[in-house]
């Protein structure tokens, strides 16, 4: 092999112009008071940034930047690939942290409320974008009716699930739904951008009335790089070497299994692939249990999982993540979209504040302000998004709202798990997905709000 041969460079060459692009962004956030004061993610600007360095290309050379032969073959395909992956790698190292705190019953039922929370929004957010598309497609619009499920892929789970399902529809779309994959990465950064906007409003609004809350516990951060019983930092192997073997190894394992899962149901292949994160987390889970136990035994003498460097490992993915996604998109494609896609990222953004604020004043009292804030930024971006907004009134973690978005993911799963596996026929029959989705929205509120609802039928009946 030759390597001094360009085409060997290309990966290198994608890689570091993502990574170069968060630095610069990174440099102009903490210089430019406007940007540091926005809360914009890091990765989120960068990837704007490549956005819009690729649109300049495009009118200088006729072709957008990933298209250039310094960065391979099909620039844009590995794009697709990295968000593709890096969604799952950061699910995996978030779901491989380990808590020593004890849940208490009423934090149970916090935590699960949380969950519902979450999946009830998708469901608010599907059923709205649904309905949008499919007015739209009625009307004048020449779009994709079931099109606007990807509001909730592309707000509630981000850019990963967004690309995977949008590059879905433009292929059973049939020649109906061209730039599919585009207008689910831009559904996604206008989530990263809603969070942004409206967090920073909702945060000037508390702070005007007097009512930012600021709680501090001087302790710093709460998570340490060498804890109690575990391996040393620099031993024979590097600590952060084993968080990320732990990470790679957990999602070879989701690939055999979603490997066997494709043979033993062919016709959903895609479908199950497509689920790539969910099967990292449970195998992050299996092995994460599997460790736990061993030492337990003592068969292991220490402890293998750090949770700052699985929390730092995590992050890493989900910002190559985001700057992979953004920048991956091509405007030229949208553009029979943009009206659609504008009138889906406000009812996105005003359903998502509404709807959370509502569930936080009622289920979480003593901490709405950070549970709202910390559900409002993972339910238009990612986790990562709700944690920097929790982070400017709850900068030491004191409340629970950031222990509710760790755990929050199982109930998620159990209850979220109808909502992907109706993405398939969604396609198929976008209407009556919508009303099923909007029966499954009642009866998630119905479970949310229980206490509620039958306290006040147990009052009337006295």
């Amino acid at each position: 092999m030759d390597f001094s041969e360009l085409t060997n460079w290309g990966g290198i060459f994608l890689i570091a112009i993502l990574l170069a692009g968060m630095m610069v962004a990174t440099m102009l956030k903490n210089n430019i008071p406007f940007l540091k004061k926005s809360l914009i993610p890091t990765s989120v600007l960068g990837g704007i940034m490549l956005l819009v360095i690729s649109e300049i290309v495009r009118v200088c050379t006729g072709d957008y930047l990933f298209e250039l032969s310094i960065f391979g073959a099909d620039g844009y395909a590995n794009l697709e690939v990295i968000t593709y992956h890096c969604l799952a790698l950061g699910f995996i190292g978030g779901s491989f942290k380990i808590s020593e705190k004890k849940i208490t019953k009423e934090r149970a039922g916090e935590v699960f409320n949380t969950g519902v929370t979450t999946v009830s929004t998708y469901l608010l957010q599907a059923v709205l974008g649904l309905a949008i598309t499919i007015i739209a497609s009625l009307i004048v619009v020449d779009i994709f009716a079931p099109s606007g499920v990807i509001l909730c892929l592309g707000f509630g789970q981000g850019t990963g699930q967004a690309m995977i399902w949008g590059g879905e529809y433009e292929n059973l779309a049939n020649g109906a739904f061209n730039g599919g994959t585009e207008f689910g990465l831009t559904i996604a950064a206008m989530g990263f951008l809603c969070a942004s906007i409206g967090g920073v409003i909702h945060l000037n609004i508390l702070k005007r009335k007097g009512k930012l809350p600021l709680r501090k516990s001087g302790n710093g951060i709460n998570e340490t790089v060498e804890g109690k019983g575990e391996i040393p930092m620099q031993g024979s192997i590097d600590k952060l070497t084993v968080q990320i073997a732990l990470i790679v190894i957990a999602y070879a394992l989701a690939y055999a299994v979603m490997y066997l899962l494709g043979l033993i149901l062919p016709g959903m292949k895609t479908t199950i692939f497509g689920f790539n994160f969910l099967i990292g987390v449970l195998s992050a889970t299996l092995i994460k249990t599997v460790l736990q136990f061993l030492r337990k035994k003592k068969v292991i003498k220490k402890q293998y999982i750090n949770n700052f460097l699985m929390t730092r490992a995590g992050n890493f993915f989900y910002d190559i993540m985001v700057v992979a996604g953004i920048a991956a998109i091509r405007l030229s494609l949208l553009q029979d979209y943009w009206g659609v896609i504008a009138i889906i990222a406000v009812v996105g953004l005003v359903v998502t504040y509404a709807y959370n604020r509502f569930v936080a004043k009622k289920l979480f009292k003593g901490y709405a302000e950070e549970q709202f804030l910390a559900m409002y930024g993972m339910l238009t971006g990612t986790a990562s998004t709700g944690i920097i907004l929790l982070r400017e009134i709850d900068g030491d973690f004191i409340t629970p709202a950031s222990d509710n978005l760790v755990y929050q993911n199982f109930p998620a799963i159990v209850f979220g798990l109808p909502i992907m596996l109706l993405l398939p026929y969604c396609a198929k029959q976008p209407l009556n997905t919508m009303l099923i989705l909007f029966a499954f929205l009642i009866v998630m509120n119905v479970i949310l709000f229980r206490k509620q609802i039958f306290r006040r039928r147990k009052k009337a009946q006295q």
